[in-house]
């Protein structure tokens, strides 16, 4: 099952909104095949595993174990059922590390294969599981993305100088970790003021990988339509509070004021969006730690940078500190958002 979560590790960046899933078959204590969800679309971990195992032990199959990281698929999607697959193939058992929340699977993946006469054992590794589909567990579960906070901070505690700017406070090495970051997930959001002047791209540079969704609060429309962000290279949602058409690529959604950001992520779960990085500013990013509606934050502390005085850092409020390390002189750590 370890070797099967690192498998699933493979997929992250490529396979949303579907989980990353790793697969491996295991005949008298020797794997003979192994494969992971490598693209959404493309078939799952299952059917590469499978497909993986050499013509000349297909026939083994039928007394082998596929160790599994998640239940496998029940219904019809892009692909075929890959529990379907494995009572085609007469598995002796199949292991498998967490339960499928996803309404049209939970559960019926499992009792498909039983019903077939294969052994199902569950729940093994299932923390370290869980771990990796954080973010496909929250949207099935609360119809919510998984979000992400990531800002710098001086040494002293500014995000930004007095006048807005916040170029650099972070090293280039930092910056290079931050582009890997929006390869890897769903979304980006700014909101109006860092947009407005930061006139940011919010792409991904310094690293191999799809543009995440631009994503951009501006409540009355005051961004210039000139900006990056209206550029129509990537696709952009605009959520306000005014009526607006949409322009080619870019999508304009009217929310209401009380209950502006509930709305703002329902509608982003609706767009299959499971993860999003909010990357400031510094009013965007405490409304979201004040509503609670932030799972965990990237925070990077220059060792040199002073500002004196400007626009204070974000106070993360039941944050637990999970992981630190120094990159170049930048102090990069990792909260979890403590649930209630």
């Amino acid at each position: 099952m370890q070797r099967a979560l690192q498998l699933a590790k493979l997929g992250i960046g490529k396979v949303s909104p579907n989980p990353m899933v790793g697969a491996v078959i295991v005949y008298n204590d020797q794997i003979i095949g192994e494969g992971y969800h490598q693209q959404y679309g493309e078939p799952h971990a299952e059917v590469n595993a499978v497909a993986s195992v050499k013509e000349e032990d297909l026939s083994k199959l039928s007394s082998s174990e596929m160790y599994v990281t998640l239940e496998p698929c029940s219904h019809y999607g892009k692909t075929p059922p890959c529990a379907d697959l494995l009572v085609k193939h007469k598995f002796k058992k199949v292991i498998v590390c967490n339960l499928d929340p996803n309404p049209l699977v939970a559960g019926r993946g499992i009792k498909k294969l039983e019903y077939a006469g294969i052994e199902v054992k569950t729940k093994f590794l299932e923390d370290e599981g869980f771990e990796i589909n954080k973010r496909f567990f929250k949207a099935m579960t609360l119809q919510q993305p998984y979000i992400l906070l990531k800002y710098a901070q001086t040494a002293d505690g500014f995000v930004a100088r007095e006048n807005f700017d916040s170029k650099w406070i972070s090293n280039q090495y930092s910056r290079q970790l931050v582009h890997k970051m929006r390869a890897e997930e769903d979304a980006i959001m700014v909101g109006r003021n860092t947009a407005f002047y930061d006139n940011p791209t919010l792409n991904v540079r310094d690293w191999a990988g799809k543009n995440p969704l631009r994503v951009v609060i501006d409540r009355h429309l005051k961004l210039p339509s000139s900006y990056h962000l209206f550029d129509q290279k990537i696709p952009t949602v605009v959520y306000t509070l005014e009526d607006k058409e949409d322009i080619d690529n870019v999508t304009y959604v009217q929310l209401k004021q009380d209950t502006f950001f509930e709305e703002l992520l329902h509608d982003l779960f609706q767009r299959k969006v499971h993860s999003l990085i909010i990357e400031g500013g510094s009013t965007t990013l405490d409304q979201f730690i004040a509503k609670g509606l932030w799972d965990e934050a990237h925070v990077f502390t220059s060792s040199s940078q002073k500002f004196k005085k400007g626009i204070a850092s974000p106070t993360l409020q039941h944050a637990e500190k999970v992981s630190q390390q120094t990159i170049m002189g930048d102090d990069y750590s990792i909260y979890y958002r403590i649930k209630d």
